[in-house]
């Protein structure tokens, strides 16, 4: 027979470091070691072998002690329990029922009862001859005198009692006996009971009652399974909802129930689920504990359950034993720890798997029902090493996997599963948000609904009154007419009183209008951009802090990720503020890592703010249905103290697909020098499983190496997107960590040494109070407080340095070396850029003074604590200065510092500046082998006055030779040329938008007295604002007018695209520069395409336009007697078009006379104009430049011309908040003095 013995926990012990001995004849085994309680709780099986009924299970509890000794004495036991088999087989079933043994301390080699606390035990008895030994057991007793035999199993006494001393061997008769004896021990127990409720006498038996009475005293029996889970939320302890078990997730799902109604459905005695689950696999033999109140350190709930698990075709049916106790129940959470036990299966003995069952709240939905959220998962905890280890954990999870399908196939019979995406639905929370948001007048009713301002208009109404109603009064003392002074002194107090509450209703009403144009032009404004767009719903808070303690604040948010912020509206005069807001973060390459919020008191534009509290939301450790719907309590003292908190619903999106990942790894490989692949979904599965990682995170490489501590640990490094970790697992210890890139504030390379084989060491420093949770890998912690982690013996060092950025950055330059390098002609400069620009050399020379427009510029261009010298003379007319700043993600993967030295002088003739410029990058792969040169030449423009052209020179020069020399100097070279060329267009638009000119751009050369039919304009503007006001931009009006005017003579239509702003400045100068002159050359033409994006196929394209409309002569009479100032007629103009273009433009005559430029058909937009072209009948001279082209094909034409035009409608335009929408396209919203500014969008 097998004695299967279950310890599962001890109270009132005497120790606190202890862990149980059992023997049975010559097999011994033990428990864990469990420290620093007295209240242990270990829940573990185990197996003997039963041999005679005459044996006896020995249960003996000893004290840990650390220090090594040889031998542990007498000392280290704490007490004692004897059970001989036949009493367990004299059991129902031949099973012991959870109970009480007072422990037994020893005393001179003699046990005597005194209180050394107390053990639960279980044990049972099954196999091969047990029905004999019932038949025997029956037999003794037969001659037992109890009345109900269910009173033998509602006590338990202590092992003395059952078995007083030990004999050789025992017959029959005697087994009677003891039985006898038992059963007189029983009644004289519940006499004494009877006794001590009326006298208070029985403290010495109080060790021998079980723990089921201990239960009854505390709770009785009566106590419902709704009662003890209310008892159990009553008595929260402050216990949080523990982490999911290590093995993984089994089911993560939304159920629409209540969650208090699931955990009722699964964990209720009886429960019909459970009842069908069995069914459903086989299950036979359940046997359910009642639920056990467990009170002491930590109250909770607790029961044992036993069934018999169907064969499978690997194992045999087998018996399991579980022990669910509550970890938590707080209200809609409750976490159910489950410890089974297997131990007929092999090796069962040595292990233990365990199930975590954690149902929350989940999202609500939008019929406004309650939903909860079931996380089960798994872990396995082996009591002893065994070389099957892996095979077990393989067995278990496969089991696990099958048996939980199952569950999550009946419980979705019972109750409907919910899409979390469904629940957390981006579109349906914000429509109904938006209309949620309240207006200004809502929010000026609440404001000034109080006591101040009601009070003061009831005075100022009752002194008004007053003064209507008086008379003058006569003039005494020192008054004078038109002056009236107080005749007494409550006139003085009345006077104050009213002064006071003007000040205060002036000063309320000063605070809101600031607050209004403070409200944060963020809400609302849409993401651009493909890749991962954040989006976040700021929907209320409650509990804000308040500096003055009897007033109000005026809370608003603001949201910084990855170096960006999105800024709220205020809300004045209010602790539980409702903002119902939408902010949107424009599309990120890479999923962002945190997300920063911080709470502000508004005290005025020009008043410092004060933070009312801040809080980190780290996206990596949280789920997408956790972001759906969150209250972020907030840190700081003012925080803490009033335990603020805001509601956030976070959504993150890739609008883009798999195509955002697949760019950002090509970006990495141009960087790092190495080919990434694209992992497979299960590996990256796997590795977001591995350490808990919300499915957004994939995978980048990863790398064999060890992690140097005390000893060398053996593993692998994980790099992704947004976290660098590390797993190994040596003889089934797992060690596993990770912290995000943004926690690194410095890596090295720490050169080989004799320990460490000689390998380089990487190591990766964390900034102060970041990575905590990683600290156990960490070798050390610096004076700061900073960790650090060591990484050596990688396989492939070169490789992985490169991939995380390990290569040691070279030392800055000091002035001479960059003094000499400036001066150097090794580097071979290119020319990467050129542009002519519509603003002067003053202007752009602005971009290298370290005013606020550099600033401005360069932190748009991706560079963080941006910062500049003054510019100091070196040479005679040669000036320096040195820049620093650090790239942000977007521009380098690596972030990387950036030292620069610059230096300026004057072109010959004062025409112009030359800057030339040295850069050297720290903190990336080869940093220290290189240097950047470059050369901003900047000089007039032959184009027009008031133009510059900029040309931009780039070279490298190499410190170190390296195999990657090629690769790393093509990648900068593409890099650069790309940054400039973005960096001067924010120049060209930061100035031009900035220019406050109230020229009109009509007056323009290419304008004046040329572009016509702005009343027709005018005329839809009107209709339009009389229709809806201030919705219609007059750049729209445009663009539609345009494709009508060509679909109605006779051409092609095109879908036009909307949401264009109006703009708010014009530049005179831009429009006599962008717009070519009729005079122009091919190549001219060319160039000022291609400035604005459009290709010499729009060239030609766009021209063929011209097949109607109409040219004053000045723009073609040169042509008609003074070609080119030779004095010649045109020679490419048909000499019978001459004549008729003599006979309408004759020489001297009016220049303003118009005539057709297609005289073919001049009302219908049709190819003629290239058919024109190829006869020498072009008006323009800029036309006939284009005769090479033909124009054969009407249709090949149209859809040429569709193209080009909706690539000219979106040339720069101005959207979401730039801008304004005009209500007269001649005038700018807040100025009616202008005349004709706009049409700058076309």
């Amino acid at each position: 027979m097998r004695l299967y013995v279950y310890v599962l926990e001890g109270k009132d012990l005497s120790v606190k470091d202890s862990y149980v001995k059992l023997q049975v004849g010559k097999h011994k085994s033990k428990t864990r070691i469990l420290r620093n309680t007295h209240m242990p709780v270990w829940n573990e099986e185990f197996v003997f072998s039963v041999h005679d009924t005459d044996e006896e299970l020995v249960v003996s509890l000893f004290r840990h002690d650390d220090e090594p000794r040889v031998f542990h004495g007498s000392r280290d036991l704490v007490g004692r329990v004897r059970i001989p088999a036949w009493s367990i087989a004299a059991e129902e079933n031949h099973t012991l029922p959870p109970s009480w043994f007072a422990l037994e301390k020893p005393k001179s080699g003699k046990f005597i009862s005194e209180d050394c606390g107390k053990i639960l035990l279980t044990s049972s008895l099954h196999g091969k001859g047990h029905d004999d030994l019932s038949n025997q057991l029956h037999h003794a007793h037969s001659n037992v005198n109890i009345e109900d035999p269910k009173e033998l199993e509602g006590s338990r006494i202590s092992s003395q009692d059952i078995f007083s001393s030990k004999a050789p061997s025992r017959k029959i008769a005697e087994g009677k006996h003891l039985m006898k004896a038992v059963a007189s021990c029983i009644e004289r127990l519940f006499n004494k009971n009877e006794e001590a409720s009326r006298n208070d006498d029985s403290m010495e038996m109080s060790s021998s009652l079980s723990d089921y009475e201990d239960c009854m005293e505390e709770n009785p029996s009566s106590c419902s399974f709704e009662e003890a889970i209310e008892m159990m939320q009553s008595r929260n302890n402050g216990q949080e909802m523990p982490e999911n078990l290590q093995g993984g997730i089994l089911l993560d799902q939304i159920y629409a129930v209540p969650s208090y109604d699931l955990n009722a459905f699964l964990f209720a005695p009886d429960s019909q689920f459970r009842k069908d689950l069995a069914e459903l696999q086989g299950t036979i033999d359940v046997q359910e504990g009642p639920w056990i109140w467990k009170s002491g350190d930590t109250s909770c709930l607790t029961r044992v359950v036993s069934y018999t698990k169907a064969a499978t075709k690997l194992v045999k049916a087998l018996k399991a034993t579980e022990g669910q106790t509550y970890i938590r129940a707080d209200g809609g959470e409750f976490a159910v720890l489950v410890s089974a036990i297997t131990p007929e299966v092999p090796y069962g003995n040595t292990f233990k798997v365990e199930l975590l069952y954690k149902i929350m709240s989940g999202p609500a939905q939008s019929s406004g029902e309650e939903a909860s959220h079931l996380v089960v998962s798994w872990g396995i905890n082996f009591l002893q090493n065994t070389m099957m280890r892996g095979m077990i954990e393989g067995g278990v999870r496969q089991g696990l996997k099958e048996s939980f399908e199952q569950f999550a196939n009946l419980l979705a019979q019972n109750f409907k599963t919910l899409d979390s995406m469904d629940l957390s639905d981006k579109d349906n929370v914000l429509a109904t948000l938006q209309t949620e948001h309240q207006s200004d007048w809502d929010l000026a009713t609440e404001y000034f609904w109080n006591l101040t301002v009601v009070s003061t208009i009831v005075i100022v109404l009752y002194v008004l009154v007053h003064i209507i109603l008086s008379e003058p009064g006569k003039i005494q003392g020192l008054e004078f007419n038109g002056l009236d002074l107080p005749d007494s002194i409550g006139e003085i107090i009345t006077c104050g009183i009213l002064v006071i509450q003007l000040k205060r209703a002036f000063n309320m009403i000063t605070h809101f209008i600031q607050a209004r144009f403070q409200r944060g032009s963020d809400h609302g404004v849409k993401a651009q951009g493909d890749g991962w767009v954040l989006t976040i719903a700021l929907i209320e808070g409650i509990n804000l802090a308040s500096l003055e303690s009897t007033e109000f604040s005026g809370p608003y948010v603001v949201f910084t990720c990855n170096g960006k912020t999105r800024t709220s509206s205020v809300q004045l005069q209010t602790c539980d503020p409702q903002w119902n807001e939408i902010l949107e973060f424009d599309a990120m390459e890479e999923p962002p890592s945190v997300l920063d919020v911080e709470v502000f008191d508004f005290d005025g534009p020009f008043d410092q703010t004060t933070s009312l509290g801040h809080a980190e939301i780290n996206f990596v450790t949280h789920t997408s249905t956790e972001l759906a719907d969150m209250w972020v309590p907030l840190e700081g003292k003012l925080a803490r103290s009033s335990q603020s908190k805001l509601h956030l619903r976070i959504f993150l999106d890739n609008n883009n697909g798999v195509e955002t990942i697949r760019d950002y790894l090509t970006k990495m490989e141009k960087e790092v020098g190495k080919k990434f692949n694209l992992r497979s979904p299960h590996r990256n599965s796997t590795f977001q499983k591995l350490f808990g990682l919300p499915p957004e995170e994939f995978l980048i490489s990863d790398y064999t190496c060890s992690l140097k501590r005390k000893m060398p640990l053996q593993g692998r490094l994980f790099l992704s997107t947004r976290i660098v970790g590390f797993y190994a697992n040596l003889f089934g210890h797992k060690t596993k960590f990770f912290f995000l890139w943004e926690d690194i504030e410095d890596i090295q390379v720490l050169p080989p040494t004799l320990s460490t084989v000689g390998s380089p060491s990487l190591v990766l420093v964390l900034r102060k109070g970041r990575g905590l949770d990683a600290r156990h890998g960490a070798k050390s912690q610096d004076e700061e407080g900073r960790l650090k982690f060591y990484f050596q013996s990688f396989v492939s060092f070169n490789v992985a340095s490169r991939s995380i950025m390990l290569e040691d950055a070279g030392s800055i330059m000091d002035a001479e070396v960059a003094g000499s390098i400036l001066d150097a002609e090794g580097a071979k400069m290119s020319k990467i850029y050129t542009a002519e620009l519509p603003i002067n050399i003053k202007s752009l020379m602005e971009v290298f003074d370290g005013g606020k427009l550099e600033h401005k510029i360069m932190g748009k261009s991706g560079c963080l604590n941006y910062a500049t010298t003054t510019w100091e003379p070196v040479k005679p007319d040669v000036y320096e200065r040195r820049i620093s700043y650090k790239f942000n993600r977007h521009v380098s993967t690596f972030g990387g510092d950036v030292t620069c030295t610059q230096q300026k002088f004057l072109i010959a003739k004062n025409e112009g500046w030359i800057v030339n410029e040295v850069m050297a990058l720290h903190g990336v792969p080869f940093g220290n082998h290189f240097r950047v040169h470059f050369r901003y030449q900047i000089e007039k423009s032959a184009l027009a006055h008031c133009t510059c052209r900029c040309d931009a020179y780039m070279g490298i020069t190499w410190l170190k030779s390296t195999m990657f020399q090629q690769r790393i100097t093509q990648n900068i070279t593409e890099k650069f040329t790309h940054r400039l060329k973005e960096i001067f267009e924010f120049v060209e638009r930061e100035i031009l938008f900035t220019l406050d000119s109230k020229e009109s751009e009509k007056e323009a050369p290419p304008n004046n007295n040329s572009v016509r039919g702005f009343g027709v304009v005018d005329d839809i503007k009107t209709a339009l604002e009389s229709a809806c006001p201030a919705t219609v931009s007059c750049a729209d009006i445009l663009a539609v007018a345009a494709e009508e005017s060509v679909s109605l003579a006779g051409g092609p239509s095109w879908t036009v695209l909307f949401g264009r702003r109006d703009s708010t400045t014009a530049n005179l100068t831009a429009a006599g520069v962008f717009l070519p002159g009729p005079t122009v050359s091919l190549e001219t033409l060319k160039r000022m395409f291609n400035t604005v994006g459009l290709n010499t196929t729009d060239l030609v394209s766009l021209s063929g336009a011209h097949t109607f409309g109409c040219a004053q002569c000045s723009t073609f009479n040169g042509r008609l007697c003074n070609f080119s100032g030779s004095g010649n007629l045109d020679p490419t103009l048909n000499t019978t078009y001459l004549e008729t273009l003599q006979g309408i433009c004759p020489q001297g005559g009016d220049a303003t006379v118009v005539t057709n430029l297609d005289l073919t058909t001049p009302d219908v937009f049709d190819n003629y104009y290239y058919s024109n072209l190829q006869v020498q009948e072009g008006l323009l001279q800029t036309d006939q430049e284009l005769f090479s082209t033909t124009g054969d094909e009407t249709t090949a034409f149209f859809e040429a011309f569709v193209i080009s035009m909706i690539k000219m409608g979106n040339i720069s335009p101005l959207t979401g908040t730039e801008g304004e929408i005009r209500l007269n396209c001649a005038l700018v919203n807040d100025d009616s003095s202008s005349n004709g500014l706009l049409y700058i969008s076309i």
